[in-house]
């Protein structure tokens, strides 16, 4: 079973008495949702940084992480197969919409005309056919956050953390942003943490839900 699970995970900052919550031990099972609420500066964005391999320097880390029953907690963040969406679907400005996706494609895919149809058909996906050449300057938010999902899963993770990706969004956007997320996130069997402040992103995930 590919499931996430953390076990005593405490995360201290340099010079702290303690650390920033008290040590969190949970499975995130495939297809999932688990969300993660409290106040801010209680360390949620920080529990997720521990989780991808992102730990800040000053940050001493306890207990243990592991995806697919592989300890993951000494592995630098490219070598654990977690994905990470953050509050801003940050995009190359360099860069076209299709070839921002292609930066996360997984190296397993060789050639160009194979990376270029799985941009293509992650675009289609997305409800962004056509959008190959664009200049990500001309994406709505929606359109940004589809496809900042899209280059997330190219990359083929194992399991997915969500920084709260769906603050931005006016509300209405905000429920057909989330569904596309969770339903394809679903779709491929992975085990999602989502920290948020919102109770209504709570509700929409479904799963348990742990206070910091």
């Amino acid at each position: 079973m590919m499931a996430l699970v953390l076990q005593d995970l405490a995360v201290t900052p340099k010079g702290a008495r303690g650390p920033l919550f008290a040590a969190l031990s949970l499975t995130v099972t495939p297809e999932a949702v688990v969300t993660v609420m409290g106040a801010s500066g209680v360390g949620k964005s920080t529990l997720l940084d521990a989780i991808a391999g992102h730990l800040p320097a000053g940050f001493a880390l306890q207990g243990r992480v592991s995806l697919d029953g592989c300890d993951l907690t000494a592995l630098p963040a490219e070598a654990r197969g977690i994905g990470l969406m953050f509050q801003d679907a940050v995009m190359f400005p360099h860069l076209s919409v299709g070839d921002n996706l292609a930066f996360g494609l997984t190296p397993a895919l060789r050639g160009r005309a194979a990376r270029r149809a799985a941009v293509e058909a992650a675009l289609e996906l997305a409800g962004l056919a056509g959008f190959y050449a664009r200049d990500p300057a001309t994406l709505s938010g929606g359109q940004r956050a589809r496809a900042a999902l899209m280059r997330t899963l190219l990359a083929e993770p194992k399991a997915l953390l969500l920084d709260e990706p769906f603050s931005r969004l006016d509300a209405g956007l905000r429920a057909e942003i989330r569904g596309f997320v969770f339903d394809h996130a679903r779709a491929r069997g992975l085990p999602v943490l989502l920290v948020t402040h919102d109770a209504e992103d709570a509700a929409a995930a479904g799963g348990p839900v742990v206070t910091l």
